[in-house]
């Protein structure tokens, strides 16, 4: 995936990547690569495979270019279950993402979900944020559908009061100890809300992640959040894929090129319990020049350090926290920054590069969609349904292997060669309807405007808009600007077909034509931000 935001392009020829570690935080233990474990990585000739399909015509194409054979041969996992290494994990145990703070609504409650949890999130007259359990302990009605009143969350089935610590409201009613909601710690943190999801374990501030560009002085950044329709594995795979960019995103940005497509370079620097990082680049590049890190439960990031002409060091981020939202649904915050801004970047608004990601991510939402479908309904682990090459997908195999030695410790999961499957089959909510449903989907917290954006993961509006201030403030704005100047186009054509003098029907018909481009451009404007991106030669 690639988007169109305003630091460096894709092109790493010029560029060179570094992580650098927190100085606040101590880094992942260094695991140097020694010649048994690059081993792993070599086929055994019994599991080679001979293609012959013309689908695998352009990879021979690709690995032609000064490549060794090697490249083609697919990566295997361990021979025998003895050498898979388990580690201990509980999926509660970690910070999730739950939302950009800039973009939390001040007079709503917020429902999001972490796998099958559901929780709602709200600021109370104080602006201190508070996470519950999205459940009234009345009769469970979702709290996230109430309101707020004086700071506190109201249930709008019965009117219950909930204060910041989750007691029930008033103090001196007679009501059960037991009626009091589930809290959930949260850390405000370099603008994002986190969420500790144990009960049982207090939080741990030292898997909190902290990134350390974004604290650097000058650091600017542009940050968008988008929901998914598929799983957030499957989602993390692919923004472990560098090598679908130039194919799937042709011409998207100004480096995306169809023509650029090649083989790539990936070598793995470190392998811990909580992640994997390593170095990759084109085949042509040496020292490899971009840097990537995941680390659990689901951050994934690439850093650049870029020496201008002057001899300054700058830094960019490519940040990308994709929170499970339940069985085939994710979230992503998509955080892209760096110490020095591209001018050409000052000539487009934010909300441009807002729709762009969103354009970025429906080009690869129709096969994403697919392969979760896939791995549902074949339920087999990925090393029996992927072809995974080392020019290409080394990223890939090292995720699915990571999701071997902790999914025993997950609601669920698919990985390279161990899978357990959902406990229980997803629960379908439906969107509610008639005129209240209309009216209340008109505000933020809810889900669109009115009837014509109503909740729907596979819409741009619900799945980005909804969550984003700033969007739905240009939004709005380009709507009253386009009815202003559809009745001042009315206007002006009516005057004019009034007036009697030629040279006032020229002048009065000119203006209601650029008044008339004005209609077009605002409508333009919103499309753009509420219309899904559709290839060509797709027919519908």
């Amino acid at each position: 995936m690639t988007l169109l935001l305003p630091f460096p392009s894709h092109n790493t020829s010029t560029l060179s990547f570094s992580l650098s570690s927190p100085t606040t935080k101590p880094p992942l233990p260094l695991v140097s690569l020694s010649q048994p474990l690059r081993q792993l990585f070599h086929i055994r000739k019994s599991n080679t495979f001979n293609f012959k399909c013309g689908a695998v015509a352009d990879i021979k194409a690709a690995t032609s270019l000064d490549q060794s054979e090697e490249d083609n041969k697919v990566l295997v996992g361990p021979s025998s279950e003895e050498e898979r290494v388990v580690v201990n994990y509980d999926w509660t145990e970690e910070w999730y993402p739950l939302y950009l703070t800039q973009n939390l609504p001040d007079d709503a409650p917020l429902g999001l979900t972490v796998f099958d949890k559901q929780v709602v999130l709200y600021k109370d007259g104080n602006s201190l944020i508070h996470c519950y359990e999205d459940r009234c302990p009345h009769r469970l009605a979702k709290l996230s559908e109430g309101q707020l009143i004086d700071g506190r969350i109201e249930c709008l089935y019965h009117g219950w009061q909930f204060e910041g610590d989750g007691k029930c409201l008033p103090a001196d009613a007679k009501i059960p100890r037991s009626a009091c909601l589930k809290k959930y710690e949260v850390r405000d943190s370099q603008g994002v809300v986190w969420v500790w999801l144990s009960q049982k374990t207090p939080p741990n501030l030292n898997k909190l992640p902290w990134f350390e560009n974004f604290a650097r002085p000058g650091f600017q950044d542009t940050s968008t959040t988008h929901e998914l329709p598929y799983d957030h594995s499957v989602l993390l795979e692919n923004l472990m894929d560098p090598a679908h960019i130039p194919i799937s995103h042709d011409r998207t940005d100004w480096t995306a090129r169809r023509e650029d497509a090649q083989p790539l370079s990936f070598e793995v620097a470190e392998r811990t319990d909580r992640g994997f990082a390593g170095w990759w680049g084109k085949a042509s590049d040496q020292p490899l020049p971009n840097f990537l890190r995941f680390e659990a439960p689901c951050v994934l990031q690439n850093n650049r350090e870029l020496v201008d002409e002057k001899g300054v060091k700058h830094y960019f981020t490519g940040l990308f926290l994709c929170r499970p939202t339940g069985q085939g649904k994710s979230m992503v915050i998509v955080r892209f920054g760096g110490t020095k801004r591209s001018p050409i970047a000052n000539f487009f608004p934010t909300w441009y590069f807002h729709q762009n990601a969103g354009k970025v991510f429906e080009q690869d939402m129709g096969f994403l969609s697919s392969q979760n479908e896939v791995l549902m309904k074949e339920k087999v682990p990925t090393k029996e349904l992927y072809i995974n090459l080392k020019s290409s997908d080394t990223w890939v195999a090292e995720y699915r292997k990571w999701m071997d030695k902790v999914g025993h410790g997950m609601p669920y999961h698919f990985g390279h060669s161990t899978i357990s499957l959902p406990k229980q089959p997803a629960v379908i909510e439906h969107a509610p309807a008639g005129l209240v449903a209309g009216f209340s989907a008109s505000f933020p917290a809810k889900g669109g405007i009115g009837t014509m954006h109503a909740p729907n993961v596979v819409n741009r509006y619900f799945r980005h808009v909804v969550h984003c201030k700033g969007c739905r403030t240009v939004i709005k704005a380009f709507q009253a600007w386009k009815n202003a100047l559809s009745a001042t186009t009315i206007a002006l054509i009516t005057l004019a077909i009034l007036a009697s003098a030629r040279q006032w029907k020229a002048i009065l018909l000119v203006l209601a034509a650029v008044s008339s481009a004005g209609v077009y451009g605002c409508s333009t404007a919103i499309a753009m931000n509420t219309t899904n991106f559709i290839r060509t030669h797709r027919r519908l």
